[in-house]
């Protein structure tokens, strides 16, 4: 990224913190050793595991013995769905889960594994806003299901889930619960001390200053799932294989300072973007918010601007120097509309008329002015050209 770029793409993936660099690199160096070696390299790995595992586990309000070390949220989210249905079916009990309509891809794409592999899965429908139809979980709840998640903060729209209570609901029923924390850490006060035993959180490094390539499952009994991958003992054998010590090191550094920092982090990322949906609605009169009237994480801005196509938008804002996305980053190159963006009711033409921008410690008041003062005249070229190509 060049110097001079503005980056408000925060919710695909953050800077890494200097201080979370400089606690991984002696485990890239010299401090090489195998954490499952009984020799005093492997033991120093191993030392440094543990920490990691308190500090991620403090941030999160839950044991560290709960705290299951992944290559990532895609595989910490499959981990629980996909893993407990498996259980499930292993016991005798129902293999089938239930997602809500906005979860990440990865949360859906383990649904449909549980499908594919002869279950169920059910799709929650949302409102407008992207809240969960409480009645249509009830529903399902009553059929029993292994499982059902319902992400806590949405990645495209930033809709908050009332998380805690729909854990407490499931537990009522008996149903295990699993929540993609992946972008609530660090963004709103998240503990896992007010859920029941019976749920999981999946939370992701990248997402607050930390490595790409290691995440975590927030799990307290690991006989609820069954492993996806076969190996060794580590992490009890629900995740086995050689864990990766300095991505989980650098994790547990940046998971410590967003919790440490998450009341400065949070008025700060408010600030910003409540500044810049007031500023694009007063230059883009017909711009619109998604999910403006409901509660919201911080961080994250979708806007809706009438008579522009995303990708173009895109690409002339990149131009500018301006990072900004269509959406969840894993559906880079889709020309489809965003399935959370139609599950709360938008039409394709405004579906894919969004973008997303999403704010972090690094971005500035001056970050804001600069996309404000470009937008104009991008919104403007983007609509004379849809308006030749639909001529």
């Amino acid at each position: 990224m060049p110097p001079e770029s503005v980056y408000l793409d925060n919710a695909a993936t953050t800077p890494v913190l200097p201080e979370v660099r400089d606690a991984m690199l002696p485990y890239l160096g010299a401090a090489f050793g195998n954490p499952s070696s009984a020799h005093a390299l492997g033991r120093a790995a191993r030392v440094a595991i543990e920490r990691a595992r308190r500090q991620v586990a403090g941030a999160l309000g839950a044991d560290p013995a709960a705290i299951v070390f992944t290559s990532g949220g895609t595989e910490a989210g499959n981990l629980a769905v996909l893993g407990r249905a498996l259980a499930a079916r292993r016991a005798g009990a129902p293999f089938s889960a239930v997602v809500s309509a906005i979860e990440h891809k990865a949360i859906l794409a383990a649904g449909h594994a549980v499908e594919e592999l002869g279950g169920t899965c059910v799709e929650l429908p949302v409102d407008d806003g992207g809240r969960l139809d409480r009645a249509a979980l009830d529903a399902a709840l009553r059929r029993g299901p292994a499982v059902v998640s319902v992400m806590w903060v949405n990645n495209e729209i930033g809709v908050v889930q009332d998380a805690t209570a729909i854990a407490h609901r499931c537990a009522e029923a008996g149903v295990w619960f699993h929540s993609d924390a992946v972008q609530a850490l660090g963004k709103i006060p998240c503990t896992f001390r007010d859920f029941p035993p019976t749920a999981m959180l999946s939370v992701s490094a990248h997402k607050i200053g930390g490595p790409k390539g290691v995440g975590a499952l927030v799990l307290p009994d690991p006989k609820a799932v069954d492993p996806l991958v076969r190996g060794g003992g580590q992490q009890g054998g629900v995740r086995p294989g050689t864990e990766n010590v300095a991505g989980i090191v650098g994790f547990g550094v940046a998971a410590e300072m967003a919790d440490g920092n998450l009341d400065a982090a949070r008025a700060h990322a408010q600030a910003l973007r409540d500044t810049f949906e007031a500023g694009v609605q007063a230059i883009i009169p017909d711009a619109t918010i998604n999910a403006a009237g409901v509660p919201r994480a911080p961080h994250i801005a979708n806007v809706v601007i009438p008579g522009t196509d995303s990708e173009a938008m895109l690409m002339h804002l990149d131009l500018a120097g301006i990072c900004c996305s269509s959406g969840s980053a894993c559906s880079t190159g889709s020309i489809s509309a965003s399935h959370v963006l139609t599950a709360i009711g938008l039409p394709t033409d405004l579906a894919t008329a969004s973008l997303r921008f999403s704010f972090g410690p690094q971005n500035t008041h001056a970050d804001v002015d600069r996309v404000l003062q470009a937008l104009p005249s991008i919104v403007a070229k983007v609509r004379r050209l849809a308006s030749v190509l639909r001529a």
